[in-house]
């Protein structure tokens, strides 16, 4: 059991650096210096707020780079709320997404990375709401785990806990709950069944990362008394790097591609603020202050600091592997110590060291990216020896697969190539993020596994362990299986090694809109991630729907076939809706779930396994019009919506808008933030209002404010000014303020029953001030708030409409809203409205 537990051990320490999605590339030598620099470094941070691009890189690279701690971010959510500028995944697979890009600038700053288990649900106005939405118990509990596990010295919240309401919700919630984690991460009778694996941890201080916009100005902040503030500057620079820690920081966040965090890079002195809330205010200048941070923190560790820490000073850039003969012996005095904490942990980082500074390359590559529980995985080893150092292997094992106790010597510089195999359990689970793999609540994703609670991903599938003796002292060095291949247009590339089922199945749609009574198919592709599957594929629909054949049989011979099926679906007479699932019979066991593939170059490949559905619409819902313009702006699921009642929608890229284009078209549509993200858009500007001015319909949807120097009121044909307004309660209700009024009427009659079944929000980014041309159509607002009139504002102009609307249509229209669906047909159709006696010709 003691053997078992070391390599467990090993391999839980070594996991940020095997996860690392994009794989470090060959460490340098300026890279194992900083690697021993952490080494030689006992004491950790972690920096706690609540969303990917919350966290502050300049401190995290500051503690990670130049005090050498061990850093964490812990982002409570996965930012499944937000929305998209470089795809149209959204809510899990947006999360799924943001978590790769929070990983990779940890893999640029230096830090680590955790999460809970709350689920970002769209903006709150007030904690109050969020802490009830994500069950504040539970999260808490995350919290509290979190620095069980990580065990921090110090704790740094990124937003304030004292002044709720005046911040999204979820930001002071995130300070609220790390400052009651901080008291109680250290009692024994709190979340008491965490310590079965974990034990009590009191961190030594609690800062408060505030700047100077906390104060309202800089003016304010010069004037403010500081004498509770620990002043750092985190603008230092980095000589063997050629780097100053903000440069490194701006790469770290501008990994936040999805969100448009791009940064350009900045140098020189900058100052951050950390204010004392728990602890005693360090007086030096050091956040460690007080704080045994030295290799004296081990029982019997200063022996290991005798031989490490003279190393840094006299570190051999050009052969740092003369360094070796003092690592080997450093790691021989370390293992004989007392079992703790930073034993654990240094022992890890030690043995890195070690094998990088050797040069030795140990790899276990699956021949296939994936296999599916029951089949035998062939996987390649291989085995390389860069040092002049003798190296040997005595013995290794593949979990669930081949071993050896066969002595294997490394030649230098021989490269030795072997055969193994993997059998995958029948039982396995798989390798898809784990907090998807069950139904969770609107607030909290489910997680039956404890241990699985705080880590970023699903961990590797499976490990090699390797018995290596490197000049007689013997390592243990455990390493994942993943999957090298290449492409032609980008070289070498890495990825997981995935565990999938044996089929999969996916919808041409997500969701189908009925429009009368009449029949429609549905098509379903069936893919083999198996070398041979049959069986029998049918779908269960909703109550009072009808599908019609009853079943197909499947029959695939190859892995990664398909197999298409056509079903015919009869829709009830009245109104109705629901989803159909898949249910595909190879043998005993029923197969449901769709595979979907997050491929950005800037993170590793993702797949993500979700149960397959396709929601159902019975709805009566009329339209006048047929070709829609539409300019895809950050991304988003409208255009395939609008096409699924009937409209045939036209994407017009920059250089495809023109004014002959727009001639053809019954309306243009703007997808949501174009005018923030298209440079070229408002270039083109003249072309949309003149095609409006001489009938046409123009819908703008949502852009931002108060972010980049774009002023949209300039590009409007009237004034309006944008606002932060938004109403986040999607069960708000909704006062309809010009019922006669043709898009309220014309061709679908507009109710207060269509803005029921709203998902997340009503809302955002809404118009606080327009001119009289524009006549509001709803009224809203959040509990505790007056009416928000910018919701849906229209204007007569010319001879067309222009309308701006920040109703989140880009949510509704993908959940499946009839009401949606609706209100957008009328607004595409006010062009072929009767036209009002009082309407008056402007522009």
């Amino acid at each position: 059991m003691p053997y078992l537990l070391r390599w467990l051990t090993l391999g839980i320490l070594l996991l940020p650096m095997i996860c690392d999605g994009q794989g470090k590339g060959p460490p340098s030598a300026v890279q194992l210096y900083n690697d021993l620099q952490k080494l030689n470094f006992l004491g950790s941070a972690l920096y706690i707020a609540a969303h990917p691009d919350d966290e502050n890189t300049r401190l995290i690279s500051y503690l990670s780079n130049e005090v050498h701690a061990q850093t964490a971010y812990l982002s409570l959510t996965r930012g499944d709320g937000g929305q998209n500028l470089i795809g149209t995944e959204l809510r899990e697979l947006l999360g799924v997404l943001r978590t790769q890009e929070l990983l990779a600038a940890r893999g640029v700053d230096g830090g680590q990375q955790f999460f809970t288990r709350a689920n970002d649900f769209g903006y709150s106005k007030h904690p109050d709401e969020t802490l009830r939405i994500w069950d504040r118990d539970a999260v808490l509990s995350d919290v509290v785990r979190v620095i069980r596990t990580f065990k921090p010295d110090v704790i740094v919240n990124r937003f304030d806990h004292r002044t709720p309401g005046s911040t999204h919700g979820h930001h002071t919630s995130s300070a609220i709950l790390s400052t009651e984690a901080f008291a109680l991460a250290g009692k024994s009778d709190a979340y008491a069944e965490q310590l079965a694996s974990l034990q009590p941890w009191s961190p030594e201080r609690l800062f408060y990362n505030l700047s100077w916009w906390s104060y309202g100005s800089r003016e304010n902040f010069e004037k403010a008394d500081k004498s509770r503030l620990l002043p750092l500057d985190v603008g230092v620079y980095y000589p063997e790097r050629g780097l100053s820690n903000n440069e490194i920081a701006a790469m770290a966040s501008s990994k936040h591609r999805c969100q448009g965090f791009g940064r350009p890079n900045v140098r020189g002195s900058e100052k951050e603020y950390l204010e004392i809330l728990e602890g005693s205010l360090p007086q030096n200048g050091d956040p460690f202050e007080g704080i045994d941070t030295s290799w004296g923190r081990i029982k019997g560790g200063e022996a290991v600091g005798a031989i490490l820490d003279p190393m840094e000073s006299a570190f051999n850039f050009r052969n740092p592997a003369s360094h070796l003969p003092e690592l080997l012996e450093a790691y021989k005095l370390l293992t004989q110590l007392e079992d703790s904490h930073w034993k654990r942990l240094k022992s890890g980082q030690l043995l890195e060291l070690i094998i990088n500074i050797s040069g030795l390359y140990i790899e276990a590559s699956s021949v296939e990216y994936a296999a599916n529980p029951g089949e035998t995985a062939p996987i390649r080893i291989e085995m390389v020896n860069r040092s002049e150092w003798p190296v040997q292997v005595r013995g290794f094992q593949l979990d669930a697969g081949t071993q050896s106790d066969s002595l294997i010597p490394l030649p230098e510089n021989q490269r030795i190539l072997l055969e193994g195999a993997i059998a995958v359990p029948e039982d396995h689970e798989g390798t898809d993020p784990y907090w998807l793999r069950e139904s969770g609540t609107q607030g909290l994703y489910t997680v039956s596994d404890p241990s699985l609670i705080g880590k970023p991903q699903t961990p590797p599938a499976f490990y090699l362990r390797v018995n290596v003796d490197i000049d007689g002292v013997l390592l243990n060095y455990v390493t994942p299986v993943i999957h090298r291949y290449s492409e032609p247009d980008k070289g070498e590339l890495v990825r997981a090694f995935e565990v999938l089922p044996k089929v999969t199945a996916n919808f041409e749609e997500q969701v189908s809109i009925f429009t009368s009574a009449h029949s429609r198919s549905l098509k379903m592709v069936v893919k083999s991630h198996t070398q041979s599957a049959r069986g029998q594929v049918r779908l269960r629909v909703p109550e009072g729907w009808q599908s019609e054949p009853a079943s197909y049989t499947l029959d695939l011979s190859g892995k990664g076939d398909e197999q298409v099926f056509q079903f015919t679906l009869l829709p009830p007479p009245g109104d109705s809706q629901g989803f159909v699932t898949p249910e595909i019979s190879l043998g005993d066991k029923i197969y449901n779930e769709e595979l979907i593939p997050i491929v950005y170059e800037h993170i590793p490949a993702q797949i993500v396994l979700l149960p397959a559905a396709v929601k159902v619409v019975r709805l009566n819902v009329k339209k006048a019009g047929q070709h829609i313009g539409y300019v895809m702006g950050a991304g988003d699921q409208v255009p395939e919506n609008l096409e699924a009642i009937g409209y045939t929608v036209h994407t017009l890229s920059m250089d495809a808008l023109s004014a002959e284009a727009l001639k053809k078209m019954d309306a243009v549509v703007l997808g949501i933030r174009a005018y923030n993200v298209l440079d070229e858009l408002p270039f083109k500007n003249d072309i949309l209002l003149k095609y409006v001015k001489e009938g046409g319909t123009m819908i703008v949807q949502y852009n931002t404010s108060g972010r980049g120097s774009r002023d949209f009121s300039n590009l409007a044909p009237y004034p309006l000014r944008l606002s932060r307004d938004r109403v986040s309660d999607e069960t708000a209700s909704v006062e309809i303020l010009e019922p006669e009024h043709p898009i309220l009427n014309f061709p679908n009659p507009i109710s207060a029953q269509d803005f029921q079944g709203w998902v997340q929000e009503r809302g955002l980014y809404f118009p606080d001030q327009w001119d009289p041309s524009y006549t509001p159509l709803l009224s809203m607002n959040d509990p505790g708030e007056s009416g928000k009139k910018g919701g849906l504002l229209v204007a007569p102009y010319g001879s067309g409409y222009y309308i701006y609307t920040g109703l989140s249509f880009f949510r509704e229209l993908p959940a499946g809203v009839p009401g949606a669906f609706k209100l957008l047909s009328n607004m595409l159709s006010i062009g072929k409205a009767p036209i009002p006696a009082e309407r008056g010709v402007k522009g």
